[in-house]
């Protein structure tokens, strides 16, 4: 007989590989470590999204930024990076709002990268 395991309340869950992981109730995940670009894929499926080399270029930026600094990188740090990178047309605050339709970069990108919600979301 399998043991049924009890979700907390406001908590979801993405299957992924077969795995079940566990996010709150907008998606961000509880544990940081179960990221993976798979999970990234799942919540990015269930949030309507496909995901484009942009993305993955944006979701890798703030996992690295959060990796080297211990915190969200904010917008206007993402905008300088972007705009370096990309050229103005692209690397603009509405474009990436364009391509994370969802909260943009700081909401969904980060959502997609397995990082925490930024502060004062909520």
């Amino acid at each position: 007989m399998e043991m049924e395991t009890k979700i907390p309340l406001h908590t979801k869950v993405v299957k992924v590989n077969g795995r079940d992981i566990l996010t709150d109730s907008e998606g961000y995940l509880k544990n940081l470590d179960d990221w993976s670009e798979d999970f990234a894929r799942e919540q990015a499926k269930i949030e309507g999204l496909e995901l484009t080399d942009e993305h993955w270029e944006v979701i890798q930026y703030l996992r690295d930024y959060y990796q080297e600094h211990s915190v969200q990188a904010q917008v206007r740090a993402m905008i300088k990076h972007f705009k370096e990178a990309w050229g103005p047309e692209r690397g603009n605050n509405l474009y990436l709002h364009k391509i994370f339709p969802m909260g943009g970069p700081q909401k969904q990108g980060n959502r997609l990268a397995g990082l925490l919600r930024t502060k004062g979301e909520h």
